[in-house]
């Protein structure tokens, strides 16, 4: 059996890879950090916020409200504390069917 090497994740990512990931400044992630309540990174002695999955999760649920949808910082604030579930459904189910309409442009580009 050959050798699989694992790969290595982070637990925690720093605040400039956060906003890279979303390509926004990092002023609007911390700005975000004060506005919504989901937004919880952890702080080191240093005070530099280190970020988890689930930290990135709830970024990526605002930037989709707020960026995408064109929401206000109010109505996404009102959309996660209503039905915060069925928007992380929604947004998921975005994400699939992008990744799947992807996939079908790469296969038609590959028939003659």
């Amino acid at each position: 059996m050959p050798y699989k090497e694992k790969t290595i994740e982070k637990k925690y990512y720093a605040i400039g890879e956060v906003a890279a990931m979303f390509n926004v400044a990092t002023s609007l992630i911390r700005f975000w950090e004060t506005e919504f309540d989901i937004i919880k990174p952890k702080k080191n002695r240093k005070g530099n916020r280190q970020f988890t999955k689930e930290d990135i999760d709830n970024v990526r649920l605002i930037y989709h409200l707020v960026k995408e949808r064109g929401f206000t910082l109010q109505g996404a604030k009102d959309m996660l504390k209503n039905d915060s579930n069925a928007v992380k459904d929604k947004m998921d189910m975005i994400d699939s069917l992008t990744r799947v309409k992807e996939f079908l442009q790469e296969l038609r580009q590959q028939i003659p």
